[in-house]
């Protein structure tokens, strides 16, 4: 199976769940970076993403967590697209001093890189963002008014937009998770992230993909971890997800358009989070997974306990695109 001649794979790192490499911002991208320049490649966003960085590629496929689960389940196909049309959703709550740096971002971004952002909308009400760590350490949370998303949503796809950002107020994160700036522990609001980007693609069927807003949009002066230092640098993270957007896959329930689960050669997980859907999908379908053990989450669930088929634990992602290569 290939791709534009190339092998096509999936390069996954769940969200929240404090990954060693790919759990903070954009911290797996060199990394994905590599595998793209050698294969087509499928990446969730959190593996791109880097605040006023993105990592993403011209051989990447931008595709949100539920996506990718519909399409390994063979639910959904993907078609490559380019200059997507965007819409952006804001949050009622987000202070207009904060709105404003915003707007001022995606008119930046849209100047600079030509991408297409033709509308955005802002929430009839609150979104009401909540969120915290379990004593896990995984992050979780809720959304108390996730219908007011939807429908400015609906009203951005009316005008046209075929790819959606959504930018929701959070509190602060720093007090949920102290050592995150320091590269330890998981993403506080990656969970409730997860939430709202799954709310859209599962009922609209459009790609998409999240960015907070915080009240306070200062730029840090202490020194932290190369791996957290794209979001302490920039006041608004929402750069990342339009250059991603820009060149998301649309989604199709035809079948027989675009890339199916079938074209898919490989899949790149962390070693310990072999629970998601797409590695059990991938099992039944017997597409080879690559289990990374430089990359260990707060999780547990790894090949020993699964007792999988088809799960090849490789000490590294070079490792593991080297024997994709020769395969």
């Amino acid at each position: 199976m290939s791709y534009n001649n190339k092998k096509l794979g999936a390069f996954i790192v769940p969200t929240g769940i404090g990954a060693s490499i790919g759990g903070y911002a954009g911290d797996a991208g060199a990394y994905a970076r590599k595998f793209a320049e050698k294969t087509q490649l499928i990446v969730n966003p959190n593996v791109v993403n880097a605040g006023g960085f993105s990592a993403i590629t011209s051989n990447m496929f931008y595709t949100e967590g539920y996506t990718l689960d519909s399409l390994f389940k063979g639910e959904i196909n993907l078609i490559p697209s380019k200059k997507n049309k965007i819409g952006i959703i804001y949050d009622k709550a987000i202070p207009q001093d904060v709105l404003n740096i915003h707007i001022n971002t995606q008119n930046a971004v849209k100047c600079v890189y030509g991408i297409d952002i033709i509308a955005y909308e802002i929430t009839e009400n609150d979104v009401g963002v909540e969120f915290y760590l379990t004593e896990d350490g995984i992050s979780v949370g809720r959304v108390n008014n996730i219908e007011t998303i939807g429908n400015a949503c609906e009203k951005l796809l009316e005008r046209g937009c075929d790819a959606i950002a959504i930018v929701c107020l959070f509190d602060d994160a720093e007090d949920t998770n102290l050592n995150y700036a320091n590269g330890q522990g998981a993403d506080p609001v990656g969970g409730v992230e997860a939430i709202i980007s799954h709310h859209i693609s599962k009922h609209y069927k459009v790609p998409c993909a999240h960015s907070p807003a915080f009240i306070d949009y200062t730029i840090h002066s202490k020194i932290v971890s190369p791996k957290s230092a794209s979001e302490y640098i920039t006041p608004t993270f929402l750069p990342c997800i339009l250059l991603g957007l820009s060149q998301a896959p649309k989604i199709s329930t035809d079948l027989s358009l675009g890339l199916n689960v079938t074209d898919v050669d490989f899949l790149i997980m962390p070693h310990n989070s072999l629970g998601a859907i797409p590695v059990l999908e991938a099992t039944k379908r017997n597409i080879p997974i690559y289990a990374i053990k430089e990359n260990s989450t707060e999780l547990s669930v790894t090949k020993e306990k699964l007792s999988l088929k088809n799960i090849i634990e490789i000490d590294t992602y070079d490792n593991a695109l080297n024997k994709i290569l020769e395969s």
